[in-house]
C-alpha cells in the first residue's frame, strides 16, 4: 500500500483555504488549455500513454495533486499517484477504466501501458482492470473533437480532491500540435498558480523527454 501522510489541519498552511472551500463557499474549477506537444507528435509517440506519463510524472511532483481524502474521513496526501484512464470500446460505444502503475522511466511505463492494454482493453464494464489502486486519478480522452472548454458537473464533490484530467482531439495551429487539456481541481487544495504551474512543468517535460 502507498504511503499516505495524515495532513494536521491546525498547522496547515491551507488551513483557512481549505475551511472555506469546503465548509464556506464549495468551489471546484475547471481550466481548458492548449498543451503543445509538437515534440510527440514529431517523433512518432503514441500521444494517449505519452500523456499519461507526463500527466503522472507532473501530478507526483507537487502535493497539492496527491492531496486526498480517505473513506474513513482522513485527509492526507499520497506518496505517489496513478492514472486511471478510459478506453472506448466501438462494439458497444461505452467505455472501461483501467489503471498502470507509474513509472519513472518512460520506456519502463509504455511497457507496463501496453501489457495492461493487451490484458484488459477489451474487457466490458466500467472498470475494465479491476482492484483500483486509492492512490488513482482519472484522466479521459475526447479523440473525436477539439474543444476549448470542458467542465464536469460534480454535485457531490466537495470532498473530492483530486484532479481530473480530460483531453480532446488535437489540431495544428501555426506549425506547432496542440492538445486541449482540461484540469479540474478542488479549490480547497488548488489554487490557479498551482494548475499555472502545473501547465509549464507539463510543456517543459514534454519538450525534454519526446
Amino acid at each position: 500500500m502507498v504511503p499516505f501522510t495524515p495532513i494536521d489541519l491546525e498547522h496547515w498552511p491551507r488551513k483557512e483555504y481549505f475551511e472555506h472551500y469546503t465548509a464556506h463557499v464549495p468551489c471546484t474549477y475547471a481550466i481548458t488549455v492548449q498543451v503543445d506537444v509538437t515534440p510527440i507528435a514529431a517523433h512518432g509517440v503514441r500521444l494517449y500513454p505519452a500523456m499519461l506519463y507526463a500527466l503522472t510524472t507532473i501530478v507526483n511532483r507537487h502535493e497539492e495533486f496527491r492531496t486526498a481524502q480517505r473513506e474513513d474521513g482522513q485527509l492526507g496526501v499520497y506518496a505517489s499517484m496513478l492514472p486511471c484512464y478510459t478506453v472506448f470500446h466501438k462494439d458497444t460505444e461505452t467505455f472501461s477504466s483501467i489503471w498502470t502503475e507509474y513509472h519513472p522511466s518512460f520506456p519502463d511505463f509504455l511497457a507496463a501501458y501496453e501489457a495492461d492494454l493487451a490484458t484488459y482493453g477489451n474487457c466490458q464494464g466500467l472498470m475494465g482492470k479491476p482492484d483500483v489502486p486509492e492512490n488513482h486519478f482519472p484522466v479521459s480522452m475526447l479523440p473525436w473533437r477539439t474543444f476549448q472548454g470542458f467542465e464536469l458537473y460534480l454535485p457531490k464533490s466537495n470532498h473530492y480532491f483530486v484532479p481530473i484530467f480530460t483531453m480532446g482531439r488535437t489540431f495544428s495551429q501555426d506549425g506547432r500540435t496542440l492538445l486541449p487539456l482540461s484540469i479540474q481541481v478542488h479549490h480547497g487544495v488548488c489554487d490557479g498558480f498551482h494548475v499555472c504551474r502545473f501547465v509549464e512543468e507539463l510543456e517543459q517535460l514534454i519538450q525534454e523527454i519526446f
